[in-house]
C-alpha cells in the first residue's frame, strides 16, 4: 500500500493526480520497488501473474482491482519475493491473498474486518538504524516514535514496543527507508499476526516529523488490519471514485461515520498539514477492533 502525498508541500491547496499504481494511497509520488536498494537479495521464484482470477479475488475482498502491479517486496530477513501492489500502498503475496476470507474481507478503518491481529499481545516494532540506505532518517525516527506513542496511549489490547536497531531478530514489524516519493507501503495481517514490514519512502524527508508520524501511524494501521476510510469516494485524493465493497466485508462499526471523514488518520491521501493524531472516530474504531 504505497501511501503517497497528493499535496505538493509548496502548494498546500493543490492536490496532484494520483499516479496509476492503485487507487488507495495517501501520497502518490514515484513508486520504487522495496528491493531496489538491495538488489543482491535472493528472490523467491514465485512469479506472480495478474490473472482474471487474481483480480476477481481482490475485488471480492473489497479491494479496488484497478492498476494492480507485481512488485518485489523485501522481507525483514533481507529476502525478496513477488507480491501484488494493491491500491497503491498495500503489499500482498499470492499466498496471503489466497488465505484471505472472502466472507469477512478487509474493509475501511470504520468497518470491521476478520483479518485482524490476535490479542492481547505485544507487537515489537524495530526501526532500522545505522548508515545503510534502509536506515530511517531522523525525521522518520521521530515520526515513528510519535506514532507508536499514540497507539499505546489508547490503551488497546495491542501494545507496541519500539527499538531503533540494525538487528531485526524477534521483530513483528520492521520499519525501513527506501528511495522514492513521499509516502509508505505496508500490508495486512495474516494468521493473527501483523504484516511484518513498513517501508517509508525518502520523499518523507521533505516533510515535518508530524507528517512523518501520520504516515507511520497510517501504515501501522494497515499492518493491524485497517483500510482507508474513504474507499467509497477517495475524496481525500480529490477524486470521486468508489472502490467498491463487492457486497462483502463492510460491517459498519457502531459510532463511526458512514460518510466522508475529512480528518481520519486512515483516509486515502494525506497533506502537509497532518499531525498524525487520531480523531474521535479513529479512536472508536480502534477500540472496537482491539
Amino acid at each position: 500500500h504505497i501511501y503517497n502525498s497528493l499535496i505538493n508541500p509548496n502548494i498546500t491547496k493543490t492536490m496532484k493526480k494520483i499516479k496509476s499504481i492503485l487507487v488507495m494511497s495517501c501520497a502518490v509520488m514515484a513508486f520504487v520497488s522495496c528491493s531496489k536498494d538491495d538488489e543482491t537479495n535472493q528472490t523467491k521464484p514465485e512469479a506472480n501473474k495478474i490473472t482474471p482470477e487474481i483480480l476477481a479475488k481482490i475485488s471480492a475482498l473489497s479491494f479496488n482491482n484497478k492498476d494492480v502491479q507485481v512488485v518485489k517486496h523485501t522481507n525483514p530477513n533481507g529476502t525478496t519475493e513477488d507480491a501484488f501492489l494493491i491500491e497503491g500502498d498495500i503489499v500482498m503475496t499470492k499466498d496471503q491473498l489466497n488465505k484471505m476470507d472472502l466472507h469477512g474481507g478487509i474493509t475501511t478503518e470504520q468497518y470491521r474486518t476478520n483479518n485482524l491481529v490476535s490479542g492481547p499481545r505485544t507487537i515489537r516494532i524495530v526501526g532500522l538504524s545505522g548508515t545503510g540506505a534502509s536506515a530511517l532518517s531522523a525525521n522518520m525516527r521521530s515520526g515513528l516514535q510519535a506514532a507508536v506513542n499514540r497507539y499505546n496511549n489508547l490503551g488497546l489490547t495491542l501494545t507496541f514496543t519500539l527499538t531503533f536497531s540494525s538487528n531485526t531478530t524477534g521483530a513483528n514489524i520492521v520499519v525501513r527507508r527506501a528511495s522514492g516519493g513521499a509516502g509508505g507501503v505496508a500490508g495486512f495481517p495474516t494468521g493473527g499476526n501483523p504484516f511484518n514490514s513498513v517501508t517509508l519512502y525518502s520523499g518523507m524527508d521533505t516533510y515535518s516529523s508530524a507528517v512523518n508520524s501520520h504516515v507511520a501511524a497510517h501504515e501501522i494501521g494497515h499492518c493491524i488490519g485497517l483500510r482507508h476510510t474513504d474507499w467509497f469516494s477517495r475524496q481525500s485524493c480529490g477524486q470521486n471514485t468508489n472502490e467498491g465493497t463487492a457486497g462483502v466485508g463492510a460491517v459498519h462499526i457502531p459510532g463511526t461515520p458512514t460518510g466522508y471523514d475529512a480528518t481520519s488518520l486512515m483516509r486515502a491521501c494525506f497533506s502537509g498539514s497532518d499531525t498524525g493524531a487520531f480523531n474521535s472516530n479513529d479512536v472508536t474504531a480502534l477500540n472496537f477492533l482491539y
